[in-house]
C-alpha cells in the first residue's frame, strides 16, 4: 500500500473543512451533503474547460464511490492515457485525504501531501471539504472540477474524440433523458441514501433514510428481473452509478452505516447483476474490497476507537458464477468482459 505516513498534528488549510460534521447536518439531524463547488463543464464553449489530452489529473481513492465511478468510466472508454490519475489513501486523516500511498507521501505531479492544500491554493474563500473526485488542471495547479454528478457524462461525451476503438456508448443520446431521470433517483435514494442513514443524527431521520433505501433496492431488484442491465441489454452510465454502491454494501455499509435489513447477497437479481459487472475488468480493477473496508471502518471518522478491522465478510463469492447470461442471453459487451478491450 506504499508509505503510510501518520499525521502527527493538525494542519491548517485556511477555510477548507476536513469533516462532514462541520457543515452537513440539518436541525432535525438529517445528513445534507455539501454541494459541489467547482462545476465548470468540459467542452469547447466559452468559459468551458478545454478538452485536452495530458492537461488534467484526476484524484481518487478506492474508498469513495463517487471517485471510483470515474475510474470505471475511464477504463471502459480508454481514457487512462489521456487523463492522468493520482490516488489518496482510503483512510482519511484529520488533515483530509492524504497521498500516503506515494513515495515520501507526496503526489508526484502536484507535489502535495494533503488534498486540502490544492483546494486552499485554488480558492482561499472555499469553506467546504476537499473532496474526491477532483480534477486538477496541471498547467495552473488548481482544482477545476469536483462535480461527481456530471463528470462521467463528460468522459462519455465531449471526451469522445479520445475514446479507444470499440468503446461502449455509456450515455447514448436516445436514452439520455431516461438515464438522467434514473440517475437522480439512484443518487437520492441509494448512492447518497446509505449516507443519509449512516450519518443521521436522529432516530427519525435514520429510519426515514433506511426505509427509502430499502424500498428502492426492492424496486431495483424487480427492475433487474426484466433485463440484464438497468436499461435492458445496454450497459450505461447508470449501471456504473449503482454498482459502486452495491459493491460497498455488504463489506461496509451494512455495518458502518446501519443499513442492515438485507445484504446485497440476499437479493437474487441485484447480487447476480453485481457479480456480472464484476467480471468486466474495468469494474473489477477499480474495486478494492480491503481498501473499502479499511476506509469506512478504521480512522477517526469511523467511530471505531480501537481501530479493530472486522475479518469478514468473505469477498471471494464475488468470483462465483452469476446467472445473468442464463436468464438474458449473451451480453453484447461479452468481449469487453473477456478481454478488457
Amino acid at each position: 500500500m506504499g508509505n503510510n505516513i501518520e499525521s502527527s498534528e493538525k494542519v491548517s488549510f485556511g477555510k477548507v473543512a476536513t469533516s462532514e460534521d462541520t457543515h452537513e447536518v440539518s436541525a432535525t439531524g438529517a445528513f445534507v451533503r455539501q454541494d459541489n463547488y467547482f462545476i465548470t463543464p468540459f467542452g469547447d464553449g466559452e468559459g468551458e474547460l478545454p478538452v485536452e489530452a495530458g492537461r488534467y489529473r484526476l484524484i481518487w481513492t478506492s474508498l469513495c464511490p463517487w471517485a471510483t465511478r470515474q475510474i470505471i468510466a475511464l477504463k471502459l472508454l480508454g481514457l487512462e492515457d489521456v487523463i492522468s490519475v493520482g490516488k489518496v489513501s482510503p483512510i482519511r486523516t484529520e488533515n483530509g485525504w492524504e497521498f500516503s500511498l506515494d513515495p515520501k507521501g507526496v503526489d508526484p505531479v502536484l507535489g502535495i501531501r494533503y488534498l486540502p492544500e490544492i483546494y486552499a491554493r485554488t480558492d482561499a474563500a472555499y469553506e467546504g471539504r476537499a473532496t474526491v473526485p477532483a480534477v486538477i488542471d496541471v498547467k495552473t495547479g488548481k482544482v477545476v472540477n469536483n462535480d461527481y454528478h456530471r463528470l462521467t457524462n463528460y468522459w462519455e461525451t465531449v471526451w469522445k474524440p479520445f475514446h479507444k476503438q470499440g468503446a461502449p456508448d455509456l450515455y447514448p443520446e436516445e436514452l439520455r433523458k431516461e438515464i438522467d431521470e434514473l440517475n437522480v433517483i439512484l443518487f437520492h435514494d441509494v448512492n447518497n441514501g446509505v449516507y443519509k442513514a449512516g450519518f443521521a443524527q436522529s432516530q427519525e431521520e435514520y429510519e426515514k433514510a433506511y426505509d427509502i433505501l430499502f424500498n428502492r433496492l426492492d424496486w431495483l431488484e424487480e427492475r433487474l428481473g426484466q433485463g440484464r442491465y438497468l436499461f435492458g441489454e445496454k450497459l450505461t452510465d447508470s449501471d456504473i452509478r449503482l454498482y459502486v454502491t452495491i459493491a460497498r454494501f455488504d463489506v461496509a455499509y451494512y455495518f458502518s452505516h446501519k443499513t442492515n435489513r438485507n445484504r446485497i447477497a440476499d437479493y437474487d437479481n441485484l447480487w447476480n447483476y453485481a457479480k456480472d459487472l464484476y467480471t468486466i475488468p474495468a469494474f473489477k480493477e477499480a474495486t478494492d474490497f480491503d481498501a473499502i473496508k479499511r476506509g469506512y471502518l478504521l480512522g477517526q471518522h469511523s467511530h471505531n476507537p480501537y481501530d479493530i478491522l472486522p475479518l469478514g465478510p468473505d469477498t471471494s463469492n464475488w468470483n462465483e458464477p452469476n446467472n445473468r447470461e442464463e436468464k438474458f442471453g449473451k451480453s453484447r459487451i461479452s468481449s469487453i468482459a473477456k478481454t478488457g478491450r
